[in-house]
């Protein structure tokens, strides 16, 4: 079941469109395979035209050294302007697009656009041009909502002590290097919407999209604008998704991870959507073919559908649509002529006897024909109704055996299918995983697929032409009519109902794929969140038939004591249970986690027979099973090879395989997230897509446990947010090089470790204590004050909040060489002199933190004061305060994996052939897709519960759990439904989770 977000309704007073699939704004058309009596066709030679001299001079770019003089700089107490645009409106083009090449190249991705900004700067006027266009587009937002009169409060970041930047201009909405934080206090207080400046509305200077991005973008994540922009503006100045989402919630409604992600994903796209836009008006102008209604069609452009609808007829090489070669004969005159003045049309006077396409009189009609269907279905107007028209009616996508699949496709695959080889479903109604499936076996050649639009909406249609849009304005001669009426089935059956066609499976794919990757994550998260079992020695089993088992035991500090390969399917079990429990006994080891590889089964035999026998005794063992996809790929891997030098791949695979029941979320981030195999469809999907959506969640989960950078591998340390490859080696480097990290500050000494980078990193980065203080009193005869040192001094603080320079900033690091106890919590540095207020406020010391005292100080003071006036006296939000009040009373080694599920412990095994209809049992999810759980129940083949029979009101209300949705790693009571032995499918039914 997908998450249920805390998003809210958008309320637009303006009429929007309901169609689901996306409306096109305005003119387009196809151009589709021509007949075969026009494939001789040859048009005309035109004049070459030389247009090189319209495209963009090379000498714009000089006006780059005055950017930087205009720039404003950084300075004490000073604002820093906005490094990019909202983009709420996104200028692409206008008369003279070639001389305004600067301007266009804004209009880029993310990840060029944070190329750019690092090279250079735009004017200060453009700058201020564009932070207008977004206030104004926002301040919109605002307004639907109804509340911008919400009351103001300050931000996290401005505090009374001085040591933080102060907001100067009201009006002005740019915002300093730690982002937001004039933002975030007196613009979006409480999650409220944000406010805008009065004169932003006065600014329109730019041709713009004929759309706003912020609207389109809130229409199409359903959320809420004001939302969308402040979003924008997080992601414009390089926010991490894990920063926003611990930091910044009240600028984001408190959304969670994936709804802010697919807010960033679908600005990725119209943005990309936009640049190519762009592109392809600046090709078009330079081939001397622009006009205005084009402009205006690409203008309209929201996908690239549109556009590649659009832009087709003009694409370099191609012959043109057949209307095009009418038009360069000279009959878009006769075609106008017939619906504004039909009975002065004498179509004889246009016969050319020696004209291909002019010849004849059934010729010129066939030629006006053509320009009629293109001018049908390129008006806007037409193309809203007929989408309306199936908006309302039955519209359904079929699928039925490929009549040549048979001969070159395997039996096998063809039975695979077999649900789709007489499939129909409306298209409103079709689940997800129905769209990926039927799309697979076309791509396979199996199926053949295709959208039926009844005849009823064209035969209506064509009625609403005749009668309304395209009735000729005054009497028409049959014969015309018969041209306008062949015209309208000629558009509708070639172009218009090709493009419908086409925007239906664009759209039911991308929502079906965007879905698949969403069900990814959330399967990812839940299997990288899985509950750790520290302080216990296990043995790993890579199980396996001819080339033995493969066992290592590792250390409850993950140290590898002993490897071992043991054949037990080859006639010397017995021999071989001597040696076990030989290196059990030696090694104090009661666990055993067996790999669900090749030879699982058997394995699993094996072990739950011993035990049964009580053969390890006085050792209690159990067993567990636990998922090695990725494991051989990992075992081969240069990680591994530096991790595990000397050590055979085969051996590595029984580490990697028992290190992820002790720590799964230290050993899954080594293996590349589509190699953990818990998704639906992951090779048919978007691998773009899918990359960057695991990668961001692999990086949310190890910022939100944290790591303690003092003990922390490499790998493990470049998924926190802010970091990479190259930062997490120079940590590790000078970590070996200096010694441990002692504070937080001393980050900004690494190299290439710059200030945003330590905005992002440093919440999520812990250094204990203890740690220190042994390391401390090693080096220095003052260690001993350590223990009851105080906080770091606001001046300390202040070189977090502000950019010195580089010099300035690296002399100010070096003093401070004193531990900070608040480094060991969840409280980003930002937010340290507002934690010691309130540490003073309840009267607690740095020494109480984690403990229980300071839970009883804190339950005690906000009993009387309560959390929003206290947040109030304080300067700062309620959503920052509860982070910090999250940090002071979490113990010291807390860690929020232990509210999810353990590995399941067994000592016993059932059979397939053991199991009955109606016998209830309990087992753990092994993935989650879009039309049901997959619960492993100890049989050797997992059941399935089918998506209908997972409601809410069975779900757990109690367990914190990141969504509705069922995810791998959990545990539930089930009711075996159906049993098939000779396919080895068991049919489940949830009773409840455990």
């Amino acid at each position: 079941m997908s998450s249920l977000p805390r998003r809210a309704k958008v309320q637009v007073q303006c009429v929007v469109s309901k169609d689901e699939f996306s409306s096109f704004s305005e003119l387009s058309s196809a151009s589709e395979e021509d007949d075969k009596e026009d494939s001789s066709w040859e048009p005309q030679k035109k004049v070459s035209r030389s247009r090189k001299q319209l495209a963009p001079k090379e000498s714009k770019p000089k006006r780059m050294p005055r950017v930087k003089k205009n720039t404003p700089q950084i300075s004490d107490g000073s604002e820093i302007v906005v490094k990019e645009e909202l983009n709420s409106s996104v200028a692409i083009a206008d008369t003279a697009l070639e001389d305004r090449k600067n301007e266009l190249d804004t209009v880029e991705t993310p990840k060029t656009a944070k190329t750019k900004r690092k090279c250079s700067a735009q004017p200060h006027s453009a700058q201020r041009t564009k932070k207008l266009k977004v206030d104004e587009e926002t301040s919109k937002a605002t307004n639907l909502e109804g509340e911008s009169n919400s009351s103001e409060t300050p931000s996290t970041s401005t505090v009374s002590g001085g040591t933080c930047k102060k907001e100067e201009n009201e009006d002005d909405f740019s915002f300093g290097q730690s982002p937001l934080k004039k933002m975030k206090t007196e613009t979006c207080p409480q999650g409220q919407p944000v406010k805008f400046p009065a004169n932003a509305n006065n600014t329109k200077e730019e041709v713009e999209m004929n759309w706003d991005i912020v609207q389109v973008l809130s229409e199409r994540t359903n959320v809420e604008p004001w939302v969308c922009a402040n979003a924008i503006r997080l992601f414009n100045d390089d926010n991490t998704i894990p920063f926003i989402i611990r930091y910044r919630k009240e600028l984001i409604n408190n959304l969670d991870a994936d709804s802010l992600r697919e807010v960033q994903q679908t600005l990725e796209e119209l943005r990309a959507i936009v640049k190519k836009v762009r592109n392809t008006i600046q090709k078009i102008k330079k081939e001397g073919k622009m006009s205005e209604c084009l402009l205006k069609a690409l203008l309209n452009c929201k996908t690239f559908e549109e556009l590649e609808h659009v832009s087709a007829p003009y694409k370099t090489g191609s012959k043109g649509t057949k209307a095009q070669r009418a038009r360069q004969l000279g009959l878009e005159g006769a075609a106008r002529t017939l619906l504004e003045k039909p009975g002065e049309l004498n179509l004889l006077s246009y016969i050319r006897p020696d004209v291909k396409g002019l010849s004849t009189l059934r010729d010129i009609e066939i030629g006006v024909q053509h320009i009629l269907a293109d001018m049908i279905a390129k008006d806007k107007d037409t193309l809203d109704f007929i989408r309306n028209l199936c908006q309302n009616r039955h519209v359904s996508i079929q699928s039925s055996l490929a009549k040549v699949s048979s001969k070159k496709v395997n039996e096998k695959d063809v039975d695979k299918f077999l649900l789709y080889q007489h499939f129909s479903c409306n298209i409103r109604t079709i689940h997800h995983h129905q769209i990926l499936a039927i799309n697979r076996g076309e791509n396979l050649k199996i199926l053949t697929v295709k959208v039926d639009i009844s005849d009823g909406v064209k035969n209506e249609f064509c009625r609403w032409c005749i009668q309304n849009r395209w009735r000729p304005r005054s009497f028409a001669r049959p014969e015309l009519m018969k041209i306008l009426h062949n015209s309208l089935d000629d558009s509708f059956k070639r172009l218009i109902y090709p493009l419908l066609c086409r925007e239906f499976r664009a759209k039911l794919t991308s929502d079906a794929e965007k879905e698949s990757v969403m069900m990814f994550g959330r399967n990812l998260r839940q299997l990288l969140l899985t509950s750790p079992v520290p302080g216990r020695t296990l043995m790993g089993v890579d199980p396996g038939y001819k080339h033995g088992c493969k066992l290592a035991i590792i250390s409850p500090t993950s140290q590898i004591l002993h490897t071992d390969v043991v054949y037990l399917h080859c006639g010397q079990g017995f021999r071989e249970a001597e040696k076990i429990k030989r290196l059990l006994l030696n090694f104090n080891c009661s666990t055993v986690v067996i790999g669900n590889g090749t030879a699982c089964r058997e394995t699993e035999a094996y072990f739950a027979d011993l035990i049964m026998k009580n053969y390890f005794a006085p050792l209690d063992v159990v067993y567990c099973i636990v998922s090695e996809a990725g494991a051989s790929i990992y075992s081969v891997s240069p990680e591994a090879n530096k991790e595990m030098p000397g050590l055979d791949p085969n051996l590595r695979s029984a580490v990697s395989i028992a290190r992820r029941v002790q720590d799964p979320l230290a050993e899954l981030v080594k293996i590349e997230p589509k190699h953990i195999g818990v998704g639906m469809y992951q090779h048919d999907v978007s691998q773009t897509l899918l990359k960057a959506t695991l990668d961001s969640v692999v990086e949310e989960c190890v910022s939100f446990v944290g790591v303690d950078i003092n003990i922390c591998s490499e790998v493990l340390l470049r998924h926190i947010a802010g970091l990479n490859a190259n930062r997490a080696k120079n940590i590790i480097e000078w970590r070996e090089k200096n010694g441990p990290f002692i504070n937080r500050e001393q980050l900004k000494k690494v190299k290439g470790l710059g200030p945003k980078s330590f905005q992002q990193c440093a919440g999520f980065i812990r250094i204990n204590q203890d740690y220190i203080r042994t390391f401390c009193s090693q080096q220095t005869e003052s260690s001993g004050q350590i223990q009851g040192v105080a906080v770091t001094s606001l001046a300390d603080v202040e070189v977090t909040n502000e950019k010195q320079g580089k010099k300035k900033s690296k002399t100010a690091v070096n003093v401070l060489l004193k531990p900070n106890p608040l480094d060991q919590t969840c409280i980003h540095p930002e937010s340290y002199d507002i934690a010691m207020r309130f540490l003073s406020s309840i009267g607690g010391t740095l020494c109480e933190i984690g403990k229980p005292e300071m839970q009883q100080k804190i339950n005690s003071f906000l009993e009387k004061e309560g959390i929003e006036k206290t947040a109030e006296r304080l300067q700062t939000t309620v959503h920052t305060l509860q982070v910090i009040i999250d940090g002071l009373s979490q113990p010291e080694s807390f860690d929020f994996r232990t509210d999810f599920d353990k590995p399941d412990f067994k000592r016993s095994i059932v059979c397939l052939e053991d199991l009955q209809v109606g016998t209830v049992l309990t087992g753990r999810v092994e993935n989650a897709t879009l039309f049901g759980i997959f619960v492993d129940i100890g049989v050797g083949k997992a059941g399935l519960i089918p998506i209908r029979n997972v409601t809410e009101a069975k779900l757990s209300k109690t367990k914190k759990r990141r969504s509705l949705g069922l995810g791998p790693g959990e545990k539930v009571e089930v009711q075996v439904l159906n049993i098939d032995i000779s396919r080895s499918r068991i049919t489940l039914d949830l009773i409840r989770v455990l």
